[in-house]
């Protein structure tokens, strides 16, 4: 996986063929979904299809699994059947509301890596507890669907807080910065573009997707401009020319998480 994924691709496990398009569709990362995108009738199937793509490594982009919600009847048999599969990249936990069910499946699968998305407000309010759960633990991310309904939000901006409070957990557990959740229009670019926009100046990076037109739009939002690349490296050369806080002749003030935060962006701008 790249070390700085922008796009994660969402595709319903009990679809073999659209599975197939996404692993080229040109995400960094490819999410097989078993739980929202899969009716219950077709649960049996789309772990059984899912099995069967991931029994061999996947050569180029990394495929993790969403598994069922912990507290349904299909998350066992997900879990046992494809943790222990080369073809997993990491699994993907919904509805996670507790460190205790994080760590339950880190000790069961130790080893491979685990994402917790928060959907409840007993998840958002647990966030840093669960961002620290586990070393096995390896992003955090909201699931914004959920949350909006448990929450009885209808404003876009009523998810700013838990955003925020999602962001600052990662941060403060050492985790990378969490991606969006995904713009449910797939025809509104535009509506995608300004939400990214909005997500990145919240602290967030790269988005989840569930199409691939969504890809790029996403790509060009959370890759930095051409001027902040140009900053960036001020920033890198004035500070290995002098040690010590010190002022641009521009008249931005620098100091280590000045410098730090320059450097992140130069390593961003060379992801590809």
């Amino acid at each position: 996986m790249t070390p700085f994924p922008l796009t994660w691709l969402y595709v319903p496990g009990d679809r073999p063929p659209i599975v197939a398009k996404a692993l080229a569709a040109g995400a960094d990362v490819v999410v097989v979904d078993l739980e929202d995108a899969v009716a219950p009738d077709r649960k049996e199937y789309a772990r059984a299809a899912t099995a069967e793509l991931l029994s061999e490594p996947q050569p180029g982009v990394p495929v993790h699994v969403r598994v069922n919600a912990l507290d349904t009847p299909w998350a066992t048999d997900d879990l046992r059947t494809l943790a222990p599969l080369p073809g997993v990249a990491g699994l993907r936990l919904p509805k996670v509301t507790s460190a205790e069910e994080v760590v339950a499946v880190a000790e069961e699968h130790n080893s491979l890596p685990l994402y917790a998305l928060l959907e409840t407000a007993l998840g958002i309010e647990r966030a840093f507890a669960i961002a620290v759960a586990h070393p096995s633990l390896h992003g955090i991310a909201l699931g914004e669907a959920d949350l909006r309904a448990d929450l009885g939000v209808r404003d876009d901006a009523g998810l700013d807080w838990s955003r925020s409070r999602v962001i600052v957990a990662a941060r403060a557990a050492d985790l990378p910065p969490p991606p969006q959740s995904v713009h449910p229009d797939i025809r509104d670019l535009e509506g995608l573009a300004a939400s990214c926009a909005h997500g990145r100046a919240l602290g967030f990076l790269g988005r989840a997707a569930i199409h691939p037109r969504q890809l790029p739009v996403i790509e060009s939002a959370f890759l930095p401009s051409e001027q902040e690349i140009e900053q960036a490296e001020t920033v890198v050369k004035a500070a290995m020319a002098e040690e010590g806080a010190q002022a641009l002749p521009t008249g931005q003030f620098i100091d280590a998480a000045v410098v730090l935060a320059a450097q992140r962006t130069l390593s961003l701008a060379r992801r590809t």
